[in-house]
């Protein structure tokens, strides 16, 4: 909800935005964030056929993606401050900023709830439980992936 009334007031100040070149890094952090929704997809299909050794490492390879994911958006927001775009620049930056501080904290909850399910994993718990786990943590990384798509898109592509 948070992000749809957010848009609302990005649309409606559509007129007085000023567009930005697009990050480079930008461009790469989208394809982690994709590849990070098929690895953890990968983790899901080893959990449920009982390979565990490879649901870990797909678990894992998610995990860190996702790390990558955020110090690439550090090093987008460098560039976009080196090249003189800043927080209060224009609304066009001040919005860019808030989306995509508020999904890099949405993410971070998203790697939170990863290494609950990998750290949780070495202990005992019902395969039921585990199961489903995981499918929540799952739907929440696929979320989190669509929605930085549509962030990218709105914030860089639709004028």
């Amino acid at each position: 909800m948070m992000f749809l009334g957010l848009t609302s007031a990005y649309i409606v100040n559509q007129a007085k935005l000023s567009p930005i070149e697009v990050p480079s890094i930008f461009w790469l952090s989208t394809s982690v964030i994709l590849a990070s929704s098929l690895t953890i997809e990968l983790a899901r299909r080893s959990l449920r056929r009982g390979v565990e050794g490879a649901f870990n490492q797909w678990m894992m390879v998610t995990m860190g993606l996702g790390i990558i994911f955020l110090v690439a958006q550090v090093i987008a927001w460098r560039q976009l401050v080196a090249s003189g775009f800043y927080i209060n620049t224009n609304r066009h930056s001040g919005y860019t900023y808030l989306f995509t501080a508020l999904h890099g904290l949405h993410l971070i909850g998203g790697l939170l709830a990863l290494a609950y399910v990998i750290v949780r994993g070495r202990w005992h718990w019902t395969a039921v439980r585990k199961r489903g786990s995981v499918d929540a943590t799952a739907v929440y990384w696929h979320f989190l992936d669509g929605l930085w798509i549509y962030l990218f898109i709105l914030l860089f592509v639709w004028r």
